[in-house]
């Protein structure tokens, strides 16, 4: 995992101030990007409670997302419309941008979650520890 940035800091902050079973799994959900996607830079929307990890910091840079919900954590895909869905847990109607609800702690690091953002960093060629 990377280090903690002030963003994923203020990020963690916020999530103090959610449901606690939510929190766990947005912060589980982090590690299990972060697992996948070392070299992330984190950059937390304060307005929109979001964290968003990417190449950099703009919206083009942009891969994932944490969404924190009442009852579940939204993993959001920047290119989630192209990728593959064997498990057919890609949602939403977005012309790019889709999203996986994570409903557990467990679910956050379970296989088809790992499979979701190795298939997204594979889309956009993001170096990962296989691919340095």
């Amino acid at each position: 995992m990377t280090e903690t940035s002030a963003d994923a800091l203020a990020f963690d902050l916020h999530l103090d101030a959610t449901a606690p079973s939510v929190a766990d799994i947005a912060r589980a959900l982090r590690r299990t990007v972060l697992d996948g996607f070392p070299a992330a830079i984190e950059v937390f929307d304060e307005g929109d409670g979001i964290l968003v990890f990417g190449t950099g910091r703009s919206m083009r840079d942009f891969l994932f997302a944490i969404i924190p919900h009442r009852a579940h954590v939204n993993l959001q895909l920047a290119d989630g419309v192209d990728l593959p869905d064997p498990n057919g847990r890609i949602e939403g109607t977005g012309k790019r941008i889709r999203h996986v609800k994570v409903r557990s702690v467990d679910e956050a690091g379970a296989p088809w979650v790992r499979a979701v953002v190795a298939a997204q960093l594979a889309y956009r060629g993001a170096k990962t520890p296989t691919t340095r």
